[in-house]
């Protein structure tokens, strides 16, 4: 696992400082169709066209009144920069559980920690995100929850927050770009999504 980067600095970069002031690689999960863990490789070549299929998390987390989550991605990120998408969404390090990666990086990204967290299925896509040239090519695990309490997002990972009701998030949709992966892993999570936020929330 990659040493604990710096304050300030992004965990969610092709690379991450070490206590020596170098930088190392961070490493993602490869795996096959149907999820199985077949070997490493490193974030950023992961996602060099044609892409090698990889194993990610996304996390959708809710209000007390049912409203979902969004971040818009900070401007200086190298992937889908300045897009909006879910709560929260990144990699496993190499042999790290999905759940606890999840938990993990909604708390680096949005000083949140999420709470009646639970799986909601997986999801496999390929989505090329033109802006950069990189695809994305991964078996995506999907988690659910609630969040209270005051958010203190990173600057150098979100650029803004919203909670938004299921026509607020319509209304975005409509405005703004989302990021690629955005309605393959709502669509997939949907289902609990009802348990948790209750049929009244129109998800």
């Amino acid at each position: 696992m990659p040493s604990t980067p710096a304050k300030g600095l992004s965990t969610d970069d092709a690379t991450v400082p070490t206590s020596d002031g170098t930088a190392e690689p961070i490493m993602l999960e490869l795996v096959d169709e149907t999820g199985r863990t077949i070997g490493t490789a490193e974030k950023l070549s992961a996602h060099i066209a044609p892409g090698k299929l990889h194993r990610a998390f996304s996390v959708f987390l809710f209000d007390d009144t049912g409203r979902l989550l969004l971040q818009r991605r900070a401007l200086g990120k190298y992937h889908s920069p300045g897009v909006w998408s879910n709560t929260c969404c990144g990699h496993p390090y190499p042999g790290e559980p999905p759940f606890v990666a999840a938990a993990r990086r909604t708390g680096e990204e949005l000083g949140a920690a999420p709470t009646l967290m639970r799986e909601a299925g997986t999801v496999r896509y390929n989505h090329p995100d033109p802006a950069s040239g990189l695809v994305e090519q991964e078996y995506n695990h999907l988690f659910v929850g609630t969040v209270g309490g005051a958010l203190r997002p990173d600057p150098e990972e979100v650029e803004e927050t919203a909670f938004v009701t299921p026509a607020e998030l319509d209304a975005l949709r409509e405005k703004f770009t989302f990021s690629a992966w955005f309605m393959d892993v709502l669509d997939t999570a949907r289902p609990v999504v009802r348990e948790i936020t209750g049929d009244a929330a129109g998800w």
